[in-house]
């Protein structure tokens, strides 16, 4: 086995120990289908990220399965060896190289799945899988179960419990390994040097799609495989809507420009974002609602530790933007009263609608319940989890102020967002994004260094 794979066999392994602890059974789980663009073209192909975390293997047509039981196992079903098609789609491992270099304990040809299934079914007490995630394989695994249903008579039994793999897996995925952290740095860093890329080349005139083809460029340019989403390129009041993705608008002298925009570098995300003046300067009320956000964001930071709960960071923020926002008129306190007020009401949401950020990881919106149910006093709860050292998430509170009665002018179409990727350690937040400009005499620093 490469051993760079081992943290794939320790993976499998620590799944391997948990389906024995609820009894043992069999687990199934399937890469990504390829999909069709159009006629007979692909797109570009992605593996499915749960695989991936249990497998390293990154090739289409692939099915991991682990048998917990008297023996463990963990199997490879995948593309066999095929020369002619090397020559137009590229290099196959085929079973017998996958099993040795990935570390399995047996690999077949895809084309044997359903078969081995049956086999590996049989007295099977539990199914470890995810039912409605991947049709075809839903289908064959049926197959399978009523080939082994029909073997009754000799004293086979079929599997009578099934259990939601995804939800193991999601507890595992939830902690980060160091491994998993240095690739995430990686890619935090690529998108780094890539926002600063497109401050430096930012000009009144140009269109936002030359910024996100500069994002591109250094993203590819770096190392990273794709982005870990589209890019969004917000100039003006674009900025004002969350998703933006049209990317096609003249940036204009004295718009702000948000950019959210992270790089994917072997399976880890990253997510980013900034926002700059076009012409290299912050106007005052730009500069006001920028440093508000900052100090949200600083807020919220500071909560960013083991022991908290994911929500404090949030609260935090919200705290730090409302005040804010009745210091600067956007809110009027003699409609909406004091700060306890406004937060309860949610007055604020006219102008910060979202949260204060999300998990991380081989996802850009990784995996991982955000709370987790707890009996007390016989009665079931579902507080929002403490942080742990391990965990990843995003920090990006934003103010988006859109034209309305009563809203300050000198604020309209004025959006902004900052965004993060942490790491909860031992020794408090890890920002991974750290390199990338961020205050308003940084930002400013670098848009004059053209």
């Amino acid at each position: 086995m490469n051993s760079t794979f081992k943290s794939y066999l320790d993976r499998r392994a620590s799944l391997l120990a948990q389906m024995q602890a609820q009894g043992g059974g069999v687990a199934i789980l399937a890469t990504a289908p390829e999909m069709t663009r159009n006629s007979d073209c692909f797109f570009p192909f992605r593996h499915d990220s749960y695989f991936y975390y249990l497998t390293g293997f990154t090739e289409p047509e692939a099915v991991v399965v682990l048998v917990a039981g008297k023996t463990q196992q963990s199997i490879l079903f995948c593309r066999e060896k095929n020369l002619e098609r090397e020559i137009w789609d590229g290099f196959r491992y085929g079973p017998q190289a996958a099993q040795a270099h990935f570390g399995f304990d047996a690999a077949y040809p895809i084309e044997e799945l359903e078969q081995q299934l049956a086999n590996l079914l049989a007295d099977a007490p539990t199914i470890f899988h995810t039912q409605g995630y991947n049709n075809q394989l839903d289908t064959q695994l049926q197959r399978s179960i009523n080939t082994v249903r029909g073997r009754a008579r000799s004293g086979v039994l079929a599997p009578q419990k099934s259990t939601d793999l995804h939800a193991l897996l999601n507890e595992m995925r939830l902690i980060k390994d160091a491994s998993e952290i240095a690739l995430m740095q990686r890619a935090a860093s690529i998108s780094a040097v890539a926002h600063q890329r497109a401050m430096q080349i930012t000009l009144p005139g140009l269109f936002e799609y030359e910024l996100e083809a500069e994002l591109l460029h250094e993203f590819r340019r770096q190392g990273s495989q794709s982005p870990a989403y589209g890019s969004i390129v917000a100039t003006g009041a674009n900025a004002c809507v969350l998703h933006y993705s049209a990317n096609n608008a003249k940036i204009t002298d004295g718009d702000l420009i948000l950019i959210d925009a992270g790089c994917e570098f072997d399976s880890y995300a990253s997510d980013v974002t900034r926002t700059f003046p076009a012409n290299g300067k912050f106007n005052a009320p730009q500069k006001t609602l920028y440093e508000l956000v900052l100090a949200a964001q600083s807020a919220a930071l500071a909560h960013a530790k083991i022991g908290a709960r994911y929500i404090d960071g949030h609260n935090a923020a919200i705290q730090v933007l409302t005040q804010g926002m009745l210091d600067t008129g956007l809110l009027d306190k003699n409609k909406v009263g004091s700060l306890e007020d406004a937060i309860s009401s949610n007055a604020y949401r006219q102008f910060y609608m979202h949260g204060t950020g999300h998990w991380i990881g081989m996802d850009v919106h990784d995996v991982g319940n955000y709370r987790v149910t707890t009996a007390q006093n016989g009665t079931e709860e579902k507080p929002y989890r403490q942080l742990q050292a391990g965990m990843a998430i995003t920090i990006e509170p934003g103010i988006y102020v859109r034209p309305a009665e009563g809203v300050p002018e000198q604020f309209w179409n004025i959006g902004i967002r900052i965004e993060d990727d942490i790491i909860i350690t031992e020794n408090g937040p890890l920002n991974l994004s750290r390199d990338t400009p961020k205050t308003v005499a940084e930002i400013e620093e670098v848009m004059r260094r053209k």
